[in-house]
């Protein structure tokens, strides 16, 4: 079992800095393709599975933390919405941002309540 602070390092190198990358190469797929489904949803697969035991996991640190349990959940949320928005393209740069930068600042300040910094 990995600890909080392996995680949101595994999410930062993994899910936020590929998302963007993937984002950022613009290359749309075929939404209704069964095919490229299948291999997106293996892709993500471990991905949404790290996102959910990162959730489990602050939940239980959260009063240690210096944020709230619907920053933890909205996070959550953001997060899965970034995986999905990198694949399918479907949100204007402005909204992928937005997402981005919210995720990013509730792991940075995990990481530096973890850190002690």
């Amino acid at each position: 079992m990995q600890t909080l602070q392996q995680m949101v390092e595994q999410l930062y190198d993994k899910v936020l800095s590929e998302c963007l990358e993937r984002y950022e190469r613009n290359e749309p797929v075929d939404k209704k393709d069964m095919d490229v489904f299948k291999k997106i949803k293996e892709e993500t697969s471990p991905n949404f599975s790290l996102i959910e035991e990162w959730e489990k996991e602050t939940n239980a640190h959260v009063h240690k933390l210096s944020v709230f349990p619907n920053q933890i959940q909205n996070t959550r949320d953001n997060m899965e919405l970034l995986l999905l928005h990198s694949y399918y393209i479907d949100v204007k740069r402005k909204r992928f941002m937005e997402l981005y930068h919210s995720v990013d600042f509730v792991l940075k300040q995990i990481r530096q309540d973890i850190s002690g910094t």
